[in-house]
Protein backbone atom coordinates (compact mmCIF):
# COMPACT_ATOMS: atom_id res chain seq x y z
CA UNK A 1 0.00 0.00 0.00
CA UNK A 2 1.43 3.40 -0.96
CA UNK A 3 1.79 6.35 1.40
CA UNK A 4 -1.46 7.95 0.23
CA UNK A 5 -3.72 4.99 1.08
CA UNK A 6 -1.81 4.39 4.33
CA UNK A 7 -2.43 7.99 5.38
CA UNK A 8 -6.06 7.67 4.29
CA UNK A 9 -6.54 4.70 6.57
CA UNK A 10 -5.08 6.63 9.51
CA UNK A 11 -7.54 9.47 8.84
CA UNK A 12 -10.38 6.96 8.58
CA UNK A 13 -9.53 5.33 11.90
CA UNK A 14 -9.65 8.79 13.53
CA UNK A 15 -13.07 9.45 11.99
CA UNK A 16 -11.66 12.00 9.54
CA UNK A 17 -13.63 10.65 6.60
CA UNK A 18 -13.41 13.66 4.30
CA UNK A 19 -9.62 13.68 4.46
CA UNK A 20 -9.50 9.92 3.95
CA UNK A 21 -11.75 10.19 0.91
CA UNK A 22 -9.48 12.71 -0.85
CA UNK A 23 -6.43 10.47 -0.45
CA UNK A 24 -8.30 7.32 -1.48
CA UNK A 25 -9.79 9.12 -4.48
CA UNK A 26 -6.34 10.03 -5.77
CA UNK A 27 -5.14 6.44 -5.43
CA UNK A 28 -8.40 5.03 -6.82
CA UNK A 29 -8.18 7.16 -9.93
CA UNK A 30 -4.69 5.71 -10.41
CA UNK A 31 -6.19 2.21 -10.36
CA UNK A 32 -5.64 1.09 -6.75
CA UNK A 33 -8.36 -1.52 -6.11
CA UNK A 34 -8.19 -1.33 -2.33
CA UNK A 35 -8.72 2.42 -2.40
CA UNK A 36 -11.65 1.93 -4.76
CA UNK A 37 -13.16 -0.51 -2.27
CA UNK A 38 -12.75 1.97 0.58
CA UNK A 39 -14.49 4.65 -1.46
CA UNK A 40 -17.34 2.22 -2.01
CA UNK A 41 -17.51 1.72 1.75
CA UNK A 42 -17.66 5.47 2.41
CA UNK A 43 -20.60 5.89 0.02
CA UNK A 44 -22.34 2.75 1.28
CA UNK A 45 -22.21 4.00 4.86
CA UNK A 46 -22.51 7.75 4.35
CA UNK A 47 -19.13 8.48 5.94
CA UNK A 48 -17.81 11.89 4.91
CA UNK A 49 -20.22 11.90 1.95
CA UNK A 50 -23.96 11.61 1.44
CA UNK A 51 -25.05 7.98 1.45
CA UNK A 52 -25.25 6.94 -2.20
CA UNK A 53 -25.68 3.27 -3.05
CA UNK A 54 -25.25 3.87 -6.78
CA UNK A 55 -21.82 5.42 -6.28
CA UNK A 56 -20.96 2.73 -3.73
CA UNK A 57 -21.83 0.02 -6.23
CA UNK A 58 -19.77 1.71 -8.94
CA UNK A 59 -16.67 1.88 -6.75
CA UNK A 60 -17.15 -1.65 -5.42
CA UNK A 61 -17.50 -2.98 -8.96
CA UNK A 62 -14.35 -1.18 -10.09
CA UNK A 63 -12.48 -2.59 -7.09
CA UNK A 64 -13.80 -6.09 -7.74
CA UNK A 65 -12.77 -5.96 -11.37
CA UNK A 66 -9.34 -4.89 -10.15
CA UNK A 67 -9.03 -7.96 -7.96
CA UNK A 68 -10.47 -6.92 -4.58
CA UNK A 69 -12.29 -10.04 -3.38
CA UNK A 70 -14.35 -8.45 -0.60
CA UNK A 71 -15.56 -5.80 -3.02
CA UNK A 72 -16.87 -8.60 -5.25
CA UNK A 73 -18.89 -9.88 -2.29
CA UNK A 74 -20.22 -6.37 -1.72
CA UNK A 75 -21.34 -6.09 -5.34
CA UNK A 76 -23.21 -9.37 -4.89
CA UNK A 77 -24.79 -8.13 -1.66
CA UNK A 78 -26.00 -4.94 -3.32
CA UNK A 79 -27.58 -6.89 -6.17
CA UNK A 80 -29.19 -9.22 -3.64
CA UNK A 81 -30.53 -6.36 -1.54
CA UNK A 82 -31.44 -4.09 -4.45
CA UNK A 83 -29.20 -1.27 -3.24
CA UNK A 84 -28.16 1.14 -5.98
CA UNK A 85 -29.44 -1.28 -8.61
CA UNK A 86 -32.55 -3.35 -9.36
CA UNK A 87 -32.65 -6.47 -7.21
CA UNK A 88 -31.22 -9.39 -9.19
CA UNK A 89 -30.50 -12.64 -7.34
CA UNK A 90 -28.95 -14.30 -10.37
CA UNK A 91 -26.42 -11.48 -10.68
CA UNK A 92 -25.86 -11.64 -6.92
CA UNK A 93 -25.01 -15.34 -7.23
CA UNK A 94 -22.55 -14.59 -10.02
CA UNK A 95 -20.63 -12.11 -7.87
CA UNK A 96 -20.88 -14.18 -4.70
CA UNK A 97 -19.52 -17.20 -6.53
CA UNK A 98 -16.63 -15.18 -7.90
CA UNK A 99 -15.61 -14.08 -4.39
CA UNK A 100 -16.44 -17.42 -2.78
CA UNK A 101 -14.15 -19.32 -5.11
CA UNK A 102 -11.34 -16.96 -4.08
CA UNK A 103 -11.92 -17.79 -0.41
CA UNK A 104 -14.07 -14.97 0.97
CA UNK A 105 -16.10 -16.44 3.83
CA UNK A 106 -18.89 -13.83 3.64
CA UNK A 107 -19.38 -14.60 -0.04
CA UNK A 108 -19.36 -18.34 0.68
CA UNK A 109 -22.13 -17.86 3.24
CA UNK A 110 -24.12 -15.53 0.99
CA UNK A 111 -23.84 -17.88 -1.97
CA UNK A 112 -24.92 -20.83 0.16
CA UNK A 113 -27.91 -18.89 1.47
CA UNK A 114 -29.22 -18.13 -2.02
CA UNK A 115 -28.64 -21.69 -3.20
CA UNK A 116 -30.44 -23.05 -0.13
CA UNK A 117 -33.42 -20.77 -0.68
CA UNK A 118 -33.61 -21.21 -4.45
CA UNK A 119 -33.27 -17.48 -5.14
CA UNK A 120 -31.53 -16.68 -8.40
CA UNK A 121 -31.08 -20.35 -9.29
CA UNK A 122 -32.74 -23.71 -8.72
CA UNK A 123 -32.53 -24.76 -5.08
CA UNK A 124 -29.42 -26.87 -4.52
CA UNK A 125 -29.08 -27.98 -0.90
CA UNK A 126 -26.01 -30.09 -1.64
CA UNK A 127 -24.03 -27.21 -3.10
CA UNK A 128 -25.34 -24.94 -0.35
CA UNK A 129 -23.97 -27.36 2.24
CA UNK A 130 -20.61 -27.36 0.49
CA UNK A 131 -20.31 -23.56 0.69
CA UNK A 132 -21.70 -23.40 4.22
CA UNK A 133 -18.99 -25.89 5.22
CA UNK A 134 -16.21 -23.85 3.66
CA UNK A 135 -17.38 -20.74 5.49
CA UNK A 136 -18.01 -22.67 8.71
CA UNK A 137 -14.52 -24.13 8.68
CA UNK A 138 -13.18 -20.56 8.59
CA UNK A 139 -15.16 -19.69 11.71
CA UNK A 140 -18.27 -18.05 10.20
CA UNK A 141 -20.81 -18.53 13.01
CA UNK A 142 -23.98 -18.22 10.93
CA UNK A 143 -22.61 -20.72 8.43
CA UNK A 144 -21.83 -23.10 11.28
CA UNK A 145 -25.42 -22.86 12.43
CA UNK A 146 -26.88 -23.38 8.97
CA UNK A 147 -24.57 -26.33 8.28
CA UNK A 148 -25.42 -27.92 11.62
CA UNK A 149 -29.10 -27.57 10.86
CA UNK A 150 -28.66 -29.21 7.45
CA UNK A 151 -26.93 -32.16 9.13
CA UNK A 152 -29.72 -32.42 11.70
CA UNK A 153 -32.32 -32.60 8.92
CA UNK A 154 -30.37 -34.57 6.32
CA UNK A 155 -30.91 -31.74 3.83
CA UNK A 156 -28.22 -31.71 1.14
CA UNK A 157 -26.06 -34.01 3.29
CA UNK A 158 -26.57 -37.35 5.00
CA UNK A 159 -28.22 -36.91 8.39
CA UNK A 160 -25.44 -36.99 10.98
CA UNK A 161 -26.14 -36.12 14.62
CA UNK A 162 -22.46 -35.94 15.52
CA UNK A 163 -21.71 -33.39 12.79
CA UNK A 164 -24.91 -31.53 13.63
CA UNK A 165 -23.95 -31.42 17.32
CA UNK A 166 -20.48 -30.07 16.56
CA UNK A 167 -21.52 -27.29 14.20
CA UNK A 168 -24.57 -26.25 16.20
CA UNK A 169 -22.49 -26.13 19.38
CA UNK A 170 -19.93 -23.85 17.73
CA UNK A 171 -22.67 -21.57 16.40
CA UNK A 172 -24.52 -21.44 19.73
CA UNK A 173 -21.34 -20.23 21.43
CA UNK A 174 -21.66 -17.11 19.29
CA UNK A 175 -25.24 -16.53 20.39
CA UNK A 176 -26.98 -17.88 17.29
CA UNK A 177 -30.45 -18.46 18.72
CA UNK A 178 -31.83 -20.97 16.25
CA UNK A 179 -28.64 -23.01 16.58
CA UNK A 180 -29.18 -23.40 20.32
CA UNK A 181 -32.77 -24.53 19.80
CA UNK A 182 -31.77 -27.03 17.10
CA UNK A 183 -28.91 -28.25 19.29
CA UNK A 184 -31.30 -29.09 22.12
CA UNK A 185 -33.37 -31.24 19.77
CA UNK A 186 -30.26 -33.02 18.44
CA UNK A 187 -28.90 -33.74 21.93
CA UNK A 188 -32.18 -35.36 22.98
CA UNK A 189 -31.85 -37.87 20.14
CA UNK A 190 -28.13 -38.64 20.62
CA UNK A 191 -26.71 -41.80 22.17
CA UNK A 192 -23.95 -41.67 24.77
CA UNK A 193 -21.39 -42.62 22.13
CA UNK A 194 -22.64 -39.91 19.77
CA UNK A 195 -22.37 -37.28 22.51
CA UNK A 196 -18.80 -38.37 23.22
CA UNK A 197 -17.90 -38.24 19.55
CA UNK A 198 -19.65 -34.92 19.15
CA UNK A 199 -17.75 -33.37 22.06
CA UNK A 200 -14.46 -34.59 20.58
CA UNK A 201 -15.37 -33.09 17.21
CA UNK A 202 -16.21 -29.75 18.84
CA UNK A 203 -12.81 -29.72 20.53
CA UNK A 204 -11.07 -30.46 17.22
CA UNK A 205 -12.95 -27.66 15.45
CA UNK A 206 -12.39 -25.11 18.22
CA UNK A 207 -8.73 -24.49 17.50
CA UNK A 208 -8.02 -20.77 17.01
CA UNK A 209 -7.78 -19.42 13.47
CA UNK A 210 -6.13 -16.33 12.06
CA UNK A 211 -8.41 -13.36 11.40
CA UNK A 212 -8.44 -11.32 8.22
CA UNK A 213 -6.88 -7.87 8.09
CA UNK A 214 -9.08 -4.78 8.15
CA UNK A 215 -10.88 -4.46 4.82
CA UNK A 216 -14.15 -2.65 3.96
CA UNK A 217 -17.06 -5.04 3.72
CA UNK A 218 -20.85 -5.12 3.84
CA UNK A 219 -22.90 -7.21 6.21
CA UNK A 220 -23.76 -10.70 5.09
CA UNK A 221 -26.71 -10.91 2.78
CA UNK A 222 -28.27 -14.23 3.85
Amino acid sequence: MSAGPEAALRHYERGEFAQARLLWLEAADAGDADSQAWLGSLYANGQGVALDYSKALDWYRRAAEGGNVLAANNVGAMYGLGQGVAQDYAEAIRWFRRAAELGDTHAQFNLASLLASGKGADRDAAEAALWYRRAAESGHALAQGRLGYLYSQGDGVDRDRVEAFAWLTLASRHGIGYALKALEEVVQAMSVDERRDGSALVAAKSRPRERSALVPEKASHG
